[in-house]
């Protein structure tokens, strides 16, 4: 007998008949002898409509209040999921986050998981119950407050639950059989994965592959748990994420040899339209002038992802730099600097909102030479020109105009020999 942890995200649970084939799913896992404990997302656009409601009633919502909001919708989902178990004649109790021992940071709608005490998920499982827990919530033991966790907090919950019950596996479903080699909404032909690093998905996840998130992926490298990334809406094997020192599951073995036998240089294609461009213009090229603009928009909020700074022009003795952000903290960011402009000495800003990001990644980059001659010639075949650039051991980006990075995946994906025979199947909605 295994204990098995599985997701099952918004796309999964949208509706009362997607609710019942979760529920079957999970049965059939508890028929097989196993141990399930399931964290669920709020259904479909739930959270979404949430927020909307929320924004109609109080345009700057107390973060407090708003947690309690937002936490319903996964308790909605929690509920409905264990009656439609016991519909089919097996026992499930569902749990809030706090009540399943999630303890949190105090920060409301960004809170990270300190520690996990699933005692009443324990005692569950030794009475022969399925354990379902309400994703993307726990709480502050010094508030006593409920808090959310943010973008893919339900993830962070599976992959948290599984690491503290020493679970064998913990399988994330959504709406697509598992990590490709692209996003086939972007890359009809992306080719699904069987095995990938977890260092290769963090990077993935960093550069805007959605299928899994970034927090959970850590968390799980850290804690050392096998990741199943999953279709809700079929049977196969999914993808395995392996951290440090683990071995290819049994059932895909033979494949995973055979693949890395291929020796894959590139194991997937980001692409990222949530980002903004700010360039300082005429910052005046002296030491120490980087650190006073990195410190004022490190203060701001903003998230920092790449930097370039020009040469300096000889007469005026002054430079740009410019980096890229998230869209979401573009606006924080300029009215920082735009209120240390005469401090600093910059001569202006430019806001550009209309860029997207690709990153090829691959381990196999450390050992093999000509992956940049590739990726920049296959952009330049195409037509498609290059703003920036950023490197590390296993991943190079680019910043290209939006309107071309679909175009540039495509063709990216088409030069690192990556396409399948056969176009990715996407099961459900847009989202997870």
């Amino acid at each position: 007998m295994a204990l098995i942890v599985q997701k099952y995200g918004g796309s999964s649970v949208a509706d009362a008949e997607s609710i019942k084939r979760v529920a079957k799913r999970i049965v059939d896992t508890r028929r097989a002898g196993h141990d399930v404990v399931v964290a669920v997302s709020a259904m479909g656009d739930t959270t979404d409509e949430l927020l909307d409601l929320a924004h109609d009633v109080a345009p700057i919502s107390n973060p407090r209040e708003l947690d309690m909001l937002l936490s319903s919708g996964e308790r909605i989902s929690m509920a409905l999921v264990a009656m439609a178990i016991h519909s089919m004649g097996f026992e499930a109790r569902s749990f809030t986050g706090s009540q399943a021992g999630m303890i949190t940071t105090a920060d409301h709608g960004s809170a990270r998981i300190v520690d996990v005490t699933p005692v009443r998920l324990r005692e569950a499982l030794d009475e022969g119950a399925i354990v379902i827990v309400a994703g993307f919530q726990g709480f502050n033991r010094d508030t006593r407050d409920i808090t959310t966790l943010g973008r893919g907090g339900s993830d962070t919950t599976a992959v948290a639950l599984a690491a503290a019950l020493q679970a064998d596996v913990c399988e994330i479903y959504s709406d697509v059989d598992g990590i490709y080699t692209a996003d086939p909404r972007v890359v009809p032909r992306a080719r699904r994965l069987d095995v990938v690093t977890s260092e290769e998905m963090l990077e993935l996840a960093a550069n805007g592959a959605k299928v899994l998130y970034i927090r959970a992926v850590e968390y799980a490298r850290r804690h050392g748990v096998m990741i199943n990334a999953r279709s809700t809406f079929s049977s196969g094997q999914g993808t395995f994420v392996l951290g440090p020192g683990m071995t290819v599951p049994a059932a895909i073995a033979a494949v995973a040899e055979e693949s890395a036998m291929e020796e894959p240089i590139v194991a997937g294609v980001a692409t990222d339209l949530g980002q903004a461009k700010v360039t300082v213009i005429g910052v005046p090229d002296v030491p120490g002038k980087a650190a006073e603009i990195f410190s004022v928009v490190a203060k701001s909020g903003a998230n920092v992802d790449m930097i370039v700074q020009n040469v300096s022009a000889a007469a005026t003795g002054r430079t740009d730099i410019s980096f890229t952000l998230p869209k979401s903290d573009a606006a924080t960011a300029l009215r920082a600097l735009a209120g240390e402009q005469a401090s600093i000495g910059f001569e202006s800003l430019v806001h550009d909102d209309q860029i997207g990001k690709l990153s090829v990644v691959g381990a196999g980059m450390r050992t093999h030479s000509g992956v940049s001659a590739t990726l920049f010639e296959a952009l330049s075949t195409s037509g498609v020109n290059i703003e920036m650039i950023s490197t590390s051991e296993i991943r190079i980006s680019v910043v290209v105009r939006g309107d071309d990075l679909a175009e540039a995946a495509r063709v990216v994906h088409s030069a690192f020999g990556l396409d399948s025979e056969i176009e990715a199947i996407v099961h459900a909605g847009t989202g997870r």
